[in-house]
């Protein structure tokens, strides 16, 4: 390898965290209302896209991957994005309904990860949020068979512009799209400190309560 082609150094990407400490006494009673004030205190920062997780999947037969879609809802019943069903990640929420996400928060040196169990919404929240969306966006659920092979952009666009002639105005809900919640049973709120002394504390399900654990960084 010549130094023309040899990949660029590592060395001068590191760097030092520093933040508020986080304590127990501190944490709120449960994982949402915690997500909650540290989600405001995201958008009260200016993170471009605060609500941007990352999303990972196991296939039934064991194969992970993740990628990044946008949290478009959460309560105490969990957290909630939505994609075609046929998508990789649909496919694999299928086969094998369990996930992990994570809100990597770097600029403010924190970040949230969650575990558990993955649910179907019902078609009438699936409809609702379907017809929330812009038109455009609509028209792209139909037009996008995700995560499938496409033989080039101008297929792409010639589908979407068929589709656009066909539904002027109000396109349908797709059978093959929705909504599903992750219900969490593990939620790990993660604040950088010095000399990699990072605080993690994890709310886990036992029963009808939360226990909060302090994790080594």
């Amino acid at each position: 390898m010549d130094a023309t082609s040899r990949p660029p150094s590592l060395a001068g990407l590191r760097r030092t965290y520093e933040g508020h400490p986080l304590l127990e006494e501190d944490l709120a009673p449960d994982p949402i209302s915690q997500f909650a004030a540290w989600f405001g205190e995201a958008v009260d920062a200016g993170l471009p896209e605060p609500n941007a997780m990352v999303v990972a999947t196991c296939s039934a037969g064991g194969r992970p991957t993740a990628r990044t879609v946008l949290l478009k809802g959460y309560d105490e019943t969990g957290f909630v994005f939505y994609t075609n069903y046929e998508s990789r990640k649909g496919r694999d929420l299928t086969e094998n309904p369990r996930a992990g996400l994570l809100f990597p928060w770097h600029s403010i040196r924190r970040q949230v990860r969650v575990e558990g169990p993955v649910v179907r919404l019902s078609r009438e929240e699936s409809a609702a949020y379907f017809r929330s969306r812009p038109y455009g966006s609509r028209i792209g659920a139909w037009a996008s068979r995700q995560s499938a092979v496409v033989g080039s952009r101008q297929e792409l666009d010639e589908r979407y512009a068929r589709l656009a002639e066909r539904w002027p105005e109000d396109p349908p809900v797709p059978d093959f799209w929705g909504g599903f919640r992750v219900v969490p049973v593990e939620v790990e709120f993660w604040q950088g400190q010095l000399d990699r002394m990072h605080d993690r504390l994890r709310y886990r399900r036992a029963g009808d309560s939360w226990v909060v654990e302090r994790l080594a960084p």
